[in-house]
């Protein structure tokens, strides 16, 4: 089926927009929040007023890259949730608003969702797309998540994390040591340079699927006060084998799980997806993984590794065909569990 689908993104910190002619990205435009930095983290109510201020110029811009008018638009698909509820609220207030002036379907859709179907998202770069059902590691700075895929929108979430997610774990730790926000990014660019196994910190012994986080914060945080009473000067003299060794440890906690869960239920297409997917030391975990056993892994690109609107467009997408439309009065959910 023809359509010219509209996504829009604004769950957290980003205000982004997305044309998609069927999975096809024509536009992706994503704009960032610098104001978050001098904070060391995402502040909701300033996130919220930066989304008013991007939204308008933010989808005129993937219109004009898109090289479409509005009245071509089939579709108008928009994040639900979860996320932060004022981000969420601006977000999705223009999509019902557009939607009706248009006289076209509401979409909505779930983010974490969305970020498990961006692999089907079609460009110029041709890339192998899984078959289902397969296994998706979905990790970011407010969820990990092992999720078997079945269809695109049957999906069963097997394993959780029971406190703190990955990506919080990375922004922590950087925090700890000093680092500016975000520092995920910033400990997978130092640990580049260090040696992951030169500091050993505590892993969580959680049973079945699920993940911990909070524990191994706790380790850093301990081990880092100890050998800064000794010499303050410790985490400067080894900043690039701190972060590597981080990196090397949370790395590792998320793919014993996923290693667990594969045996667990026979599946040996294996997905990750989400901000943390863009993590250089995970995406060569499961390179390895890849290259030793009969997975057949699947990383998505970069540019839809972290949030953005053509996955909210290709999720839209696939909602479309079903004609799986929404209300106007659908209100949006900081949980996942909420809906």
């Amino acid at each position: 089926m023809c359509a010219y689908i509209l996504g829009i993104e604004s769950s957290c910190d980003d205000t982004s927009a997305a044309v998609l002619h069927h999975t096809r990205v024509l536009a992706n435009i994503i704009a960032n929040q610098q104001v978050h930095e001098k904070f060391g983290g995402v502040v909701p109510e300033l996130a919220s007023r930066a989304h008013q201020q991007n939204i308008i110029p933010v989808i005129a811009t993937a219109l004009q890259v898109a090289n479409i008018h509005k009245k071509q638009l089939d579709a108008v698909a928009y994040t639900r949730g979860p996320g932060l509820l004022g981000s969420l609220l601006v977000g999705s207030s223009f999509a019902k608003a557009l939607a009706m002036s248009l006289g076209i379907p509401l979409i909505e859709t779930d983010h974490m969702e969305a970020h498990i179907l961006a692999h089907f998202i079609t460009d110029e770069e041709v890339r192998p797309v899984p078959a289902f059902p397969f296994l998706c590691l979905t990790v970011s700075g407010g969820h990990t998540q092992i999720v078997v895929v079945k269809d695109y929108f049957d999906m069963e979430i097997i394993g959780k994390t029971i406190d703190d997610a990955a990506g919080e774990a990375f922004d922590k730790a950087a925090k700890i040591m000093g680092l500016p926000y975000p520092g995920g990014p910033l400990i997978d660019k130092l640990a580049k340079e260090g040696d992951p196994n030169r500091f050993r910190f505590s892993e969580p012994q959680i049973a079945g699927l699920d993940y911990s986080f909070s524990g191994l914060k706790t380790s850093i945080l301990y081990f880092l006060r100890d050998e800064l009473r000794k010499n303050d000067q410790f985490i400067e003299n080894n900043k690039a084998d701190l972060c590597a060794s981080i990196q090397h440890t949370i790395v590792g906690i998320l793919m014993k799980k996923l290693e667990k869960a594969s045996e667990v239920t026979g599946i040996q297409q294996i997905a990750i997806a989400g901000g943390v997917s863009a993590n250089s030391g995970l995406r060569q975990a499961m390179l390895q993984k890849s290259s030793e056993s009969a997975w057949k892994v699947f990383i998505p690109k970069m540019s839809y590794s972290t949030d953005n609107a053509a996955m909210i467009g290709v999720a839209g997408y696939f909602k479309y065909l079903e004609k799986k439309f929404a209300s106007q009065d659908m209100a949006p959910y900081a949980r996942q569990s909420g809906r």
